[in-house]
């Protein structure tokens, strides 16, 4: 496993993040143990959570994925300071108004609400999980720099932010010498591509903010199992990914992944993630897991190196204008 920077900071992460939405929701507690403490095995050191995960969910009030890692770390999952645990703060989190958003009075309670449920005094990176326009920028990173220096959080980051909002943030926190945001989780796959580098990209490569991009496979689509002769699956995920990807240039994204792929002896789904890690401002890339073997699948995606040539291909299967 490769460890690279998160932007500029001196923490190290794995190159595949494991991400937990998955617990509690399509994967059980046991399940979810196992699938850490192999990923762990494997040499991933960073595991990315919400305290919302996952509110949407029947008979989930959220904070449900955050409880199962602080019971697996509680019951000897992993040394804490192995892991590098990842949440974020925004979503609705119980019926009062004050229950969501970035307010310093929602911040302040959402922190020590994770702590407990993480079973743990500190979180190493604290993002705000989409923004809050109903909140000045400097109340919100005024907030998170007191839990830096309060040593319940090491480092900040956000999610969701377009490059005008991640540009004012990075603004706000230079000039009022508050921490700011080390890293930036998008939206982000080989068939999802202009929101993140038409801006967020240069900006980030130019002010080393570290990226850390979800969904890399793209809902599923990028695993191959939806290919133009395949029947689609009655699901209201299904429905979504043939509205957006199932078109001429996400099958032919599909049919470039599958012959570079071949060369490596890889699948689709770990060519996908190859692409994404060849990326020089990607720092990690979240995979889920419902299972072992689909985390040990997926996470070879990380082991594979793509030629300058092969890179250049699959860039030019999705351009953008």
């Amino acid at each position: 496993m490769e460890y690279r920077r998160l932007g500029l900071t001196g923490l190290k992460v794995s190159t595949i993040c494991l991400g937990t939405m998955q617990f509690g929701w399509t994967a059980d507690p046991p399940t979810s143990h196992a699938i850490m403490s192999r990923a762990i095995e494997l040499g991933c050191n960073f595991f990315d959570t919400a305290d919302v995960y996952s509110r949407w969910a029947e008979g989930n009030d959220g904070g449900v994925s955050e409880r199962i890692i602080g019971d697996w770390l509680a019951s000897g999952g992993a040394p804490r300071q192995n892991v590098i645990i990842a949440t974020k703060v925004r979503g609705t989190m119980g019926e009062a108004v004050s229950s969501k958003g970035l307010s310093r009075h929602h911040i302040m309670n959402a922190i020590d609400a994770s702590l407990r449920r993480l079973q743990t005094d500190y979180i190493d990176l604290y993002q705000v999980h989409s923004p809050d326009h109903e909140t000045p920028l400097d109340e919100t990173l005024t907030a998170l720099s007191d839990l830096v220096r309060m040593g319940k959080v090491r480092y900040i980051g956000c999610s969701n932010y377009p490059a005008w909002l991640l540009a004012k943030s990075l603004w706000i926190s230079d000039v009022g010498h508050l921490a700011r945001f080390d890293s930036l989780q998008p939206h982000y796959n080989l068939v999802h591509r202009a929101e993140f580098e038409r801006e967020l990209m240069p900006l980030c490569l130019d002010q080393g903010v570290g990226v850390i991009p979800y969904s890399p496979l793209a809902a599923g689509f990028l695993t191959g199992k939806y290919r133009r002769e395949s029947r689609l699956p009655d699901s209201a995920r299904a429905a979504r990914i043939k509205e957006r990807y199932m078109n001429e240039q996400g099958f032919a994204a599909i049919d470039r992944l599958d012959e570079i792929g071949q060369e490596h002896g890889a699948t689709i789904a770990q060519t996908a993630i190859a692409w994404i890690l060849a990326n020089s401002a990607v720092s990690s890339a979240i995979i889920g897991a419902n299972s072992i073997e689909q985390l040990e699948d997926t996470m070879k995606g990380a082991e594979i190196e793509l030629t300058a040539g092969q890179k250049t291909a699959l860039d030019q299967t999705t351009a953008w204008t």
